[in-house]
């Protein structure tokens, strides 16, 4: 079973999942980070494709994926990262996030069967069209058992939020704003209703909430509104500051109980 559908049928609440920009801070830290996090408890790592023109990911991911790019960070490197961890004995889903330029370069078919290589579990490619994704990604993303996670704003329609969920697997990536990514101190009455309404729908797939979590009220709203929350922009940061994905991750918690 793909070890993101294993995950949701082993825990359906509480979940944690972090993001960080592949090649940053250094580009030799990519393997370090995953082993790190999973030793720190989390469920389930994003790991950021580096992109020159990132147009979900607000300034601070933004900056991340400048410096992994200037350090010679490539899509191929990544692969070649993350190819020894599963034979090294890490076990939790992997999830690549990335925007359609490279993984399109490099082919769909050849990617896809790098990321069974390398022992990736899902993606997320915020700028790939649905309809794209049904006739040309979705069956090679099958073929190779990937899961495919597919993004929900605010502005999302129902008709496509339900299509979305009869048509994908895994889980759906729930964006608590259609904004771009950055930390918030709270998620306000409109967030909290578009949550409610979100929950009123009776998903098939459960719901992973990002964009903005960085303390304990907006942790504790998206683990309450969802299955979990995703967390991206507050940990770069952190790695940013502190150039290590331990002291990184201690400081996130701390931020995470305030």
């Amino acid at each position: 079973m793909n070890r993101i559908n294993a995950l949701f049928e082993r825990k359906s609440q509480g979940l944690l999942s972090l993001y960080f920009c592949a090649g940053h801070p250094t580009k030799e830290s990519t393997a370090d980070i995953i082993r790190t996090l999973e030793a720190g408890g989390i469920d389930f790592i994003e790991v950021g494709i580096p992109f020159s023109d990132p147009m979900a990911d607000g300034a601070v991911i933004q900056d991340a994926a400048s410096k992994a790019l200037r350090g010679g960070m490539t899509l191929r490197t990544l692969f070649e990262q993350l190819a020894p961890l599963r034979s090294e004995g890490v076990r939790l889903p992997l999830i690549l996030m990335g925007y359609m330029n490279p993984i399109y370069r490099m082919g769909y078919e050849a990617f896809f069967s790098r990321c069974r290589e390398c022992g990736v579990d899902g993606v997320i490619i915020p700028d790939l069209p649905f309809r794209d994704y049904l006739d040309e990604v979705k069956p090679v993303a099958d073929r190779h058992d990937i899961r495919v996670i597919m993004l929900i704003t605010p502005e999302t329609s129902e008709e496509r939020i339900r299509f979305i969920d009869d048509n994908t697997d895994g889980f759906i990536y729930m964006v608590s704003s259609a904004a771009t990514t950055g930390a918030q101190r709270e998620f306000d009455a409109q967030k909290q209703a578009y949550f409610e309404k979100i929950n009123a729908m009776q998903l098939r797939h459960p719901r992973m909430i990002g964009f903005g979590i960085s303390n304990r009220q907006t942790l504790e709203s998206a683990q309450r509104n969802a299955a979990g929350a995703i967390i991206g922009s507050k940990f770069v940061s952190l790695l940013d500051e502190h150039k290590a994905a331990k002291p990184a991750l201690e400081a996130l918690f701390k931020a995470l109980e305030q």
